[in-house]
């Protein structure tokens, strides 16, 4: 039987038959509780992103297998990362063993590095889009696209396995209430995975996005294309809606974890930690925040999910049946 004592500052738990503890302070409840929530809201809006996509029968684009991929990540992340940082943010401290915990921060950093890369590969895919329109939808098939994101996942994989292989320690994030791999033992490797995930994934987005930019603003200009199909091809593929939601994407993402890594970086290198409160819990958390962030760019920017979303809530709420209800919203929709 638990009797319960109810302070300004803390809750205390104890249990009469075996005299045991447990306290837990408005701080932390607090914190337990924010971790709680976001966990139900990734899981929430990213099981709905993906059966969105799976309904939809009509004409998909390919970005969507790259949408699909995040979508997945982001969902594992609120399965197995997020949940098992509620109850050590209640009791400040590890309880689930040093294995899970490598195992957490394995996990973190491979959907992390897959998340990274898929952006890359987003921004490729645009840029093909407004390099080459008239041959766009040949290049871009889309087996040709889920092959490269099964190649992402295992590349992934296999690039952060190299710490859990080699057993070492992790380290329990007392502030922000989770599990990484202990970087900092592990320079040498920690820079070379930074250069192969960062390197050629923020050049490849700097240069696409940029000659998006530059395209879009030579064709406002009225500057001469050089063939009529041409430019009307690259008209309307630069209409596309897309090209804004990928961008926003990818910015969100780096908006969300820039805090998070320029802080690590500069308490690393200049060996003085930031004494502010609630900091460390909130740059760690605004970065997983990001994994819902996606959901609401989705429906704000992109017309074809909201039709597909439109299809899935209609579908589960109507008699109607799957194939038939498509074709209707689907046809409403060209006819606008």
């Amino acid at each position: 039987m638990f009797r319960a004592s109810d302070t300004s500052t803390m809750i205390i738990l104890s249990d009469a038959d075996d005299d045991t503890e447990f306290v837990f302070t408005l701080e932390s409840l607090t914190q337990a509780g924010i971790i709680f929530i976001m966990g139900i809201a990734i899981i929430v809006t990213n099981v709905l992103i993906i059966a969105t996509f799976l309904n939809f029968r009509g004409h998909a684009e390919v970005i969507n297998c790259y949408l699909l991929s995040l979508a997945v990540a982001d969902l594992l992340c609120g399965l197995l990362v997020v949940p098992l940082s509620v109850y050590p943010a209640l009791v400040e401290r590890w309880v689930y063993g040093d294995i899970l915990c490598s195992l957490v921060g394995y996990l973190e950093v491979t959907l992390w590095a897959v998340t990274v890369y898929t952006f890359m590969w987003i921004s490729v895919d645009r840029y093909l889009a407004v390099r080459k329109p008239l041959r766009y939808e040949t290049i871009q098939t889309k087996t040709r696209c889920q092959c490269w994101m099964a190649f992402t996942w295992i590349s992934s994989a296999m690039l952060c396995c190299p710490p859990l292989l080699g057993l070492e320690k992790p380290v329990f994030d007392h502030d922000g209430h989770i599990c990484m791999l202990d970087w900092g033992t592990m320079a040498a490797y920690t820079a070379t995975l930074a250069i192969l995930v960062l390197g050629p994934s923020l050049i490849t987005i700097v240069y696409t996005y940029g000659y998006i930019f530059n395209t879009m603003r030579k064709l406002r200009s009225g500057a001469p294309l050089h063939d009529k199909e041409y430019a009307t091809a690259l008209s309307e593929n630069l209409s596309n809606p897309s090209h804004i939601m990928s961008f926003v994407l990818v910015v969100t993402f780096w908006f969300s974890w820039t805090p998070y890594l320029g802080i690590r970086l500069y308490e690393y290198f200049t060996g003085i930690k930031f004494q502010v409160p609630f900091l460390h819990f909130g740059i760690v958390w605004l970065g997983f925040l990001n994994s819902f962030w996606k959901s609401l760019i989705l429906v704000s920017l992109s017309p074809q999910f909201r039709l597909a979303l439109r299809i899935f809530c209609m579908s589960i709420c109507c008699r109607y049946k799957g194939g038939r209800l498509q074709a209707e919203l689907i046809g409403m929709e060209a006819d606008d």
